[in-house]
C-alpha cells in the first residue's frame, strides 16, 4: 500500500520526455545526487567491529594459505619425482 503524500518512485528517477541532449545532461547531475543519498544510508563499524573484522580476515585467509600451500607441496614432490627434477 501506498502512504498518502508519499512520492511514486519513479518521480525521482529525473525527467523522461524533452530534449534528449537536456535529459543527458540532467542525468549527468543526477548521478552525483544519488551517489551521495547512498553513501547517507553507509552504516560505518565501528572500532571494535573493525578490529574484529580485519582479525576474521587475516585468520581466514592464512587458513587458506594452509590448505592450498599443502596440496601444492605434495604434487610439486609428485612431479619432481615422476619427471626426476
Amino acid at each position: 500500500m501506498s502512504q498518502l503524500g508519499a512520492q511514486p518512485t519513479n518521480a525521482r528517477r529525473g525527467p523522461k520526455s524533452g530534449n534528449p541532449i537536456s535529459r543527458f545532461f540532467g542525468s549527468i547531475g543526477l548521478f552525483p545526487a544519488r551517489v551521495l543519498d547512498e553513501l547517507r544510508k553507509v552504516v560505518r563499524p565501528t572500532r571494535s567491529e573493525l578490529i574484529n573484522y580485519t582479525l576474521v580476515v587475516i585468520v581466514f585467509v592464512a587458513a587458506m594459505m594452509l590448505i592450498v600451500s599443502g596440496p601444492d607441496a605434495v604434487f610439486t614432490r609428485g612431479v619432481l619425482w615422476v619427471f626426476g627434477g
